[in-house]
């Protein structure tokens, strides 16, 4: 028990600080801005931050969500993209215990977290993050060879139908980004629970769009990145489970 909690926290840790750096990704890739050899520094005055300025959760808690140098404010999207990818580690962990998948979906978790806020705010996935889901799915299949047809038909089972949709309609159907996050989330959890966090994604962001379209007066552009997101993350780790509890309805 005492060794589970230990590596529990230790992953929530982790999680924490690779959320900081998903915030790195999240600012500049759409900026095309290095995220490697570019310190990091106020986006107000210029002020390059020192080490003490980076401890994640904690540095922005002791600043007062404030620039030590200019007290502009700070973006609250900071700490909460840390802590959310802490706690999407530990629901992670909580599910699938220690073993290869936790490792390979909580990186998936932080990719589909940056891309989510990316697509949300430029209607563009970065086709890093799309790859970088393909290797962990690479990965996948390497663990699990007896069963690689599963995860080869999933890069199709949805891209493929997509793609048809992006030709028919000259790229006003769908998204080149939504398409490839989908091949790539195929080949990490195989084709049946690809459909199902295909159509996940559809339904849930349909009525959360619908909802923002009410009330705050969105756009009728609809960003599907963070809607499939949420429906590879749900199926990855309870996609197979509800599809048994699906087919046992008709046995």
């Amino acid at each position: 028990m005492f060794y589970s909690i230990g590596f529990a926290v230790i992953l929530v840790l982790y999680g924490i600080i690779i959320g900081s750096f998903l915030n790195v990704c999240i600012y500049r890739l759409p900026k095309k801005e290095n995220i490697v050899t570019t310190r990091s520094h106020c986006m107000h005055c210029g002020y390059q931050l020192r080490w003490y300025d980076l401890i994640p959760l904690f540095s922005w808690l002791a600043l007062g969500g404030k620039c030590r140098s200019c007290k502009t404010n700070i973006s609250v999207q900071y700490p909460v993209i840390e802590a959310l990818n802490g706690v999407l580690y530990l629901i992670i962990f909580w599910r699938c215990g220690v073993c290869v998948e936790t490792l390979l979906y909580c990186l998936m978790a932080s990719a589909l977290l940056a891309l989510s806020v990316i697509d949300f705010r430029t209607f563009e996935i970065p086709v890093g993050f799309n790859i970088f889901i393909a290797g962990l799915g690479l990965v996948r299949v390497l663990t699990d060879l007896s069963n690689w047809k599963e995860y080869a038909v999933g890069v199709f089972v949805i891209s493929v139908p997509l793609y048809m949709i992006y030709i028919i309609t000259k790229g006003r159907g769908i998204g080149g980004g939504d398409i490839k996050l989908m091949a790539a989330s195929g080949l990490l959890l195989g084709w049946q629970c690809n459909i199902l966090a295909f159509i996940m994604g559809c339904i849930i962001g349909s009525a959360v769009h619908l909802l923002r379209m009410r009330l705050t007066k969105a756009n009728h552009v609809l960003a599907m990145g963070p809607y499939l997101s949420i429906g590879i993350y749900i199926c990855a780790l309870w996609g197979t489970q509800m599809l048994e509890w699906y087919l046992s309805l008709y046995r």
